[in-house]
């Protein structure tokens, strides 16, 4: 089944006072782009995410967002860097000297500077973070891919309908095509007496000039590899991977081909139905731009 490469996921795990959420959103790119922003002490698990995340998107925009709450006493070390401490009491000391205000410090308030109080992961407990975090990760994915897949749904329901009628309008103009020798050659003799003011026609000259406007104005090869594209395209339909850069190339190829009979066939109704076939192309090829 094919995905579109829009959708949102979030996942939510808690355990023993740690608290995860992981928010997962995509959307068009050309290539595969992950960007993940992480609490900065579980920094060690970026790679390990974004490797997650490769295993079940292979196209798209994905922005990944995790926050981590550790009200746990298991997972978490504080230490107070005492050296630090000592340097902010001597600064304050020192300034409260010089502008002559009172020599008020307060403990609470130095342990909110930065870099007095640091809270690590103990080493034992990572194990534990990165299993439970995997929890709300793959929480995230899940709804992220059927998002996608349901979106994905949609577009091929549309690109089914769409492709179908520029079926319908490749037979009207092969059955048109058919005709036109005859048409020209019946419009041919009838120029040559008009203007050789003759009953007689020369059949072997008639007949050449037959086979090369044949050969100028024939689309049949145009319309059989029109005919294979389709056929592909909806082949891959229904493959289950990435499939929307193969469907981007599918749609020039066929943009091609409608081209070609556009510059040959000279006929009005072939023209007006080459007309509707590239726009619905064009909006095929807009859809495409949506799969994954």
């Amino acid at each position: 089944m094919i995905k579109s490469m829009t959708g949102f996921g979030r996942g939510i795990y808690e355990n023993e006072g740690r608290e995860y959420l992981v928010e997962i959103k995509s959307v068009n790119n050309r290539y595969n782009d992950i960007s993940i922003k992480i609490p900065k002490n579980l920094n060690y698990l970026e790679e390990k995410v974004k490797k997650e995340i490769l295993n079940s998107v292979s196209r798209g925009k994905i922005d990944v967002f995790i926050t981590f709450t550790n009200n746990s006493e298991k997972c978490k070390n504080i230490s107070i860097n005492t050296e630090i401490v000592k340097k902010y009491v001597e600064e304050l000391k020192k300034l409260a000297e010089e502008t002559k205000i009172i020599d008020n410090i307060n403990i609470i308030d130095i342990s909110k500077f930065p870099d007095v109080m640091n809270v690590k992961l103990e080493e034992d407990a990572e194990e534990i973070i990165e299993n439970e975090l995997r929890i709300a990760l793959n929480a995230a994915l899940n709804g992220l891919i059927e998002m996608r897949s349901k979106e994905g749904l949609k577009i091929k329901e549309d690109l089914e309908t769409r492709i179908n009628g520029i079926s319908k309008k490749i037979e009207e103009i092969s059955n048109i095509s058919t005709g036109l020798v005859d048409e020209y050659i019946v419009k041919l003799e009838a120029r040559i007496k008009e203007l050789l003011k003759t009953d007689v026609v020369d059949e072997a000259r008639l007949a050449q000039e037959v086979v090369i406007y044949s050969d100028k104005c024939s689309v049949e090869e145009e319309l059989t590899r029109l005919k294979s594209h389709i056929s592909q395209f909806l082949e891959l339909l229904n493959e289950n991977k990435s499939i929307g850069k193969k469907m981007d190339f599918l749609i020039q190829e066929m943009n091609r081909e409608t081209n070609t009979i556009g510059s040959k066939a000279n006929n009005l109704e072939i023209t007006n139905l080459v007309v509707d076939i590239k726009t619905e192309l064009e909006n095929i090829r807009e859809q495409v731009q949506n799969i994954e």
